[in-house]
C-alpha cells in the first residue's frame, strides 16, 4: 500500500491489535491467528496491527514476525496490515524490511529498548528506520522514546513514508502541540492502555482514532463506542465506559501486564484459540477469568463460543 492511502487508511476508523496466539508448544499458531483475525476483518477495523504491542512483540524473536504477518495478510482480506517494529536500530531496520517483504502496507516504530535517548539520536534512529523501507511507518512516542514537536517535524522533512504519530504517554499538552504544529502532514493515533478511557481528551487534543485492544473479543461494542465519540455522543460513551470499561479497568489493574493477559482471557472466552501469554507475563487466575467471564457474557452472541454452544 503506497503510505498516503495508509495514511488515510489509519485516519478513516478505529484500529486495532490483534493478540498473537501461541500453541502447547509455545510457537506461534497460525491456524488460530488467522481464524480470530479473519473474524476481526468482518468488523470495521480500518487497519489491523500485526505483532504489535497487544500481540506481544516484546517476546517474540525477530525471525517469527514475517510469518505472523504473512498469516495476517493471508486471512484480513481487504484490511491493510502494519506490522510491528522496534529495539535498536539495526535489529529495527532488519524486522522493517523482512515485514515489508511478508507483505505489511506498513510498520508501527516501537520504543527502542531500556536506554534513553538523546532527540538527535531518536531523530537518527526513526530516520535510518522510515528510509530502509518504501512502506508507510508510524512512530510510538512512549515511555523513554519522546519526541518533540521539533524532532518530529525535522523527521516528516527528511522522511515522506513517516505518515502516523501514536502517542502513549498521556503527556496531552505535548499532544497538542504535535497536532497544532504538524496539522494534517500526519495522521494521530492514540495509543494509551486501553485507549477508550482516554478518547475523549485525545479527541480535544486533535487525535481522531486510536488502537483499541478489547476490538480484539468484543468489536462490535469497541465499533459502538467509537461511533458514538466521534458522533459527540456522550450519553453513549459514558454507558459503556461504566458498563464495561471501567469494571474491565478494574481486572486488567490487578496484576502488572494484564493489559495484554485479559485481552487473550477475552479473545479466549470468544471462542478462540489464543493460548497463554509468553513470559514474563502471567495470565489471569482462575478468579479473575471468571470476573472476565461475568463482565464477556453480554456480549458472547453470534461469536465461536456461542455457537459452539448451541
Amino acid at each position: 500500500m503506497d503510505p498516503i492511502e495508509l495514511k488515510h487508511a489509519l485516519g478513516a476508523g478505529l484500529l486495532s491489535f490483534p493478540v498473537t496466539p501461541f500453541g502447547a508448544d509455545g510457537l506461534f499458531n497460525r491456524k488460530a491467528y488467522e481464524a480470530h483475525v479473519g473474524w476481526l476483518a468482518g468488523f470495521d477495523a480500518t487497519v489491523l496491527f500485526a505483532a504489535g504491542g497487544t500481540g506481544e512483540f516484546f517476546s517474540l524473536e525477530p525471525s517469527e514476525i514475517p510469518e505472523i504477518v504473512a498469516a495476517a495478510k493471508a486471512s484480513a482480506g481487504s484490511t491493510p496490515i502494519v506490522a510491528g517494529c522496534g529495539y535498536g536500530t539495526r535489529i529495527a531496520v532488519s524486522i522493517a524490511k523482512s515485514a515489508e517483504k511478508a507483505g505489511a502496507d506498513g510498520i508501527l516504530l516501537l520504543p527502542h529498548y531500556l536506554m534513553d535517548a538523546s532527540q538527535e539520536g531518536l531523530y537518527q534512529h526513526i530516520k535510518t528506520v522510515c528510509q530502509s523501507v518504501s512502506i508507510g511507518v508510524m512512530v510510538y512516542n512512549r515511555d523513554n522514546s519522546i519526541l518533540t514537536a521539533d524532532t518530529l517535524s525535522r523527521l516528516c522533512d527528511a522522511c515522506p513514508n513517516l505518515v502516523g504519530f501514536k502517542d502513549g504517554s498521556g503527556d496531552i499538552a505535548l499532544v497538542r502541540r504535535i497536532t497544532a504544529t504538524m496539522g494534517d502532514r500526519l495522521t494521530y493515533l492514540g495509543g494509551m492502555p486501553t485507549a477508550e478511557l482516554f478518547a475523549d481528551a485525545y479527541l480535544g487534543a486533535g487525535v481522531t482514532t486510536y488502537s483499541s485492544a478489547v476490538f480484539n473479543f468484543v468489536p462490535a461494542l469497541a465499533q459502538e463506542f467509537y461511533t458514538a465519540l466521534r458522533a459527540g455522543d456522550t450519553a453513549t460513551t459514558n454507558r459503556i465506559l461504566i458498563d464495561f470499561f471501567y469494571p474491565f479497568m478494574d481486572i486488567r489493574n490487578r496484576q502488572k501486564g494484564y493489559a495484554v493477559s485479559a485481552i487473550k482471557a477475552g479473545v479466549r472466552l470468544m471462542g478462540f484459540d489464543a493460548g497463554p501469554v509468553r513470559a514474563p507475563l502471567t495470565d489471569l487466575t482462575a478468579e479473575e477469568v471468571r470476573m472476565m467471564e461475568a463482565l464477556c457474557e453480554p456480549y458472547r452472541k453470534a461469536t465461536p463460543a456461542a455457537q459452539a454452544a448451541e
